[in-house]
């Protein structure tokens, strides 16, 4: 291990070597899953496709997506882990679950040699990020069902820091343990980091920057990519902050950002082939510097539960140029989920671009809430915003007349904000969602 990268040769591939390693693991591992999942054997077979003519990672194009419904449907037919578990319960030494909006998890296996390659790959990501064998690591992440728990662990060990098991719901032994161990690395969602230097400054009086920590490192729902999200975190805590993505499905963390913080570089070209394509009409598009789309994701040798072309709905923009830190890949910076995106009047708005802009206002907490009346993607203006105003806001209306007039001049969507007290909209430890869909009777259908 160098001091740079944690897997020198694999972060440093070229694009012709990825693409040879991972043509002939493809080569071996669809076959082999093909023959071992009912889901894939019927589905490449309803498709006209053979497994064995798909040679190369451009090949995959030929192959039909996998999108989270039909894994939820599997699972409720063929329970507990689904026709595409791939492996026998007995083979499984772990799962894990991931929320949705069904109100029923979906639930992930885990063999061995998948948590092995978790712990490898999730150690690769906080390399990146820059943690170091010397680091003592406050993690308030959940450590139950969620992938963001003892998978994480794992890598923190592997790189050999110090892991401090807080869980989530865990603030004041977050503060003592910081104090008592000397935390030197926080490692939470965007949401909690904002809602820790809150509770620090308003109910403790205490400077955040108490905390000590010198690195904050935050994944699990947008924010460390947004800039002013990302630079009130670090200005909070004296911190720097760096972003991972990941998700149960793909991985806990397959991409991070560097200390260029230009992009999340994509980290396991061994176990993971990624495309982008059109969210719309489903056509892959280049990995071009400036490319957006939706990222999709296949296995290249995953046990259990591995998938083929499963559609993230993570909305990304691709970066190539070169990046100073000497890692090859191409970068990846996730702006939205597709579920999520608003258009308004034909102008495509993100919740993450909204967040970014009042955040940018100082006299806010930046914590938001977008509310809409009817189902996505189409809203009318005005778009309605719930904001948050500072302690000391000044102004209402002149603060209220300021993030109305930025949100159309950097987003063209006209924005009705709506003014709350300090502390109002809910903090959490775990994800945060910007939008809520009001039900019908809210509405008043």
């Amino acid at each position: 291990m160098t001091a740079a990268y944690y897997s020198e040769h694999l972060e440093t591939m070229s694009a012709g070597e990825v693409d040879d390693l991972q043509s002939r693991l493809l080569q071996r591992h669809l076959p082999a899953l093909v023959a071992r999942s009912p889901f894939y054997a019927r589905k490449l077979a309803e498709a006209g496709c053979d497994a064995r003519s798909i040679r190369r990672p451009r090949d995959l194009r030929n192959l039909p997506f996998t999108d989270k419904a039909e894994l939820r449907e599997s699972q409720l037919a063929a329970p507990p882990l689904g026709e595409y578990a791939g492996v026998p319960m007995r083979d499984v030494v772990r799962v894990h679950a991931s929320s949705g909006t069904t109100g029923r998890p979906s639930y992930v296996g885990v063999t061995a040699a998948d948590a092995d390659a978790w712990a490898d790959i999730a150690a690769r990501v906080y390399w990146c990020e820059g943690m170091r064998p010397d680091d003592v690591v406050l993690h308030a992440f959940g450590l139950g069902f969620f992938v963001g728990g003892l998978p994480l662990a794992e890598a923190v060990q592997r790189i050999g820091a110090t892991f401090i098991p807080l869980g989530t719901g865990a603030t004041d032994r977050l503060l003592s343990s910081a104090a008592d161990l000397g935390g030197t690395i926080l490692s939470c969602t965007p949401s909690y980091a904002r809602y820790l230097a809150e509770h620090m400054r308003d109910e403790l009086g205490r400077d955040p920057r108490t905390l000590g920590v010198r690195r904050v490192l935050v994944g699990a729902e947008p924010g460390g990519a947004i800039p002013a999200v990302r630079d009130r975190i670090a200005d909070d805590f004296g911190a720097e902050v760096r972003e991972s993505v990941g998700n149960a499905d793909v991985f806990p963390m397959y991409a991070a950002t560097c200390d260029a913080l230009d992009g999340n570089h994509l980290l396991a070209p061994e176990r993971l082939i990624a495309e982008i394509v059109d969210p719309e009409s489903g056509d892959v598009l280049e990995w071009e510097d400036g490319a957006e789309g939706e990222l999709v994701a296949t296995h290249l040798d995953r046990e259990c539960v591995s998938l083929v072309r499963f559609r993230t709905r993570d909305r990304v923009v691709v970066r190539t140029t070169p990046c100073p830190c000497g890692r090859t890949a191409p970068r990846i910076t996730c702006v939205g989920r597709t579920d999520d995106l608003l258009i308004v009047n034909g102008v495509n708005v993100w919740p993450s671009a909204i967040s970014d802009v009042v955040s940018s206002v100082p006299r806010t907490t930046g914590a938001i809430e977008i509310v809409v009346p009817g189902p996505l993607p189409k809203v009318d203006p005005p778009v309605c915003v719930r904001v948050e105003h500072a302690a000391e806001p000044g102004d209402l209306e002149t603060l209220c007349a300021t993030l109305e007039g930025r949100i159309r001049d950097k987003l063209v969507v006209r924005a009705k904000v709506e003014l709350l007290p300090p502390g109002t909209l809910p903090r959490s430890q775990a994800k945060t969602r910007l939008v809520r869909v009001l039900e019908p009777a809210e509405a008043g259908q």
